[in-house]
């Protein structure tokens, strides 16, 4: 089973933000040259997180109420 593993860092501009990083996933996919599987996306600290949904401002001004 071929495995790749890869850490991306991230800034956030402010105490909270919504950082789209879909093109560097995808590009971290690219990289690995794996076709087919499962892709893990974790937030390695205590107050990140990650969440899948669409990027959208309506989405992004509900979740920061």
């Amino acid at each position: 089973m071929k495995s790749y593993r890869k850490e991306l860092w991230f800034e956030a501009p402010t105490r909270r933000a919504f950082i789209n990083i879909t093109p560097k996933v995808e590009a971290c996919l690219k990289e690995s040259g794996i076709k087919e599987g499962l892709v893990l996306v974790n937030a390695m600290h205590i107050t990140a997180s990650v969440f899948i949904n669409d990027d959208e401002s309506g989405l992004h001004h509900d979740f920061d109420l």
